[in-house]
């Protein structure tokens, strides 16, 4: 195999490493093959839409991080919403998700959605 062969062979691999590690895509905890079945394809749509997101959504800075890291740092993050009259206010513990990243990804999502 050449050497461009062993480079799409890691990148799989990277891959493969990263779906068992973000969505549990190994993890078969039924007795029933269908319902082990179910739990393998939300595992591959949990993937698909992480690794959708990452492309589409993230600023660049933060868009080479892997599917654990982002759900880590940024989709278990920590906090509370507070509704007053008017408007909502996000309180986040102190996490890697800033006022700025969040407004960011926002803005990007809604650029998808007029785009």
């Amino acid at each position: 195999m050449h050497r461009s062969g062993y480079n799409k062979r890691g990148t799989a691999e990277q891959w493969i490493k990263e779906g068992k590690q973000a969505v549990k895509m190994t993890r078969l905890s039924c007795h029933r093959f269908r319902s082990n079945e179910v739990r393998r394809w939300l595992s591959v749509l949990a993937y698909n839409l992480g690794n959708l997101w990452r492309r589409l959504v993230l600023p660049k800075k933060i868009e080479h991080w892997s599917l654990t890291s982002l759900q880590q740092r940024l989709v278990k993050a920590g906090g509370r919403l507070i509704k007053h009259a008017r408007y909502y206010w996000l309180m986040l513990a102190e996490s890697h998700l800033t006022r700025r990243l969040f407004a960011g990804i926002v803005r990007r999502i809604g650029t998808l959605a007029t785009g």
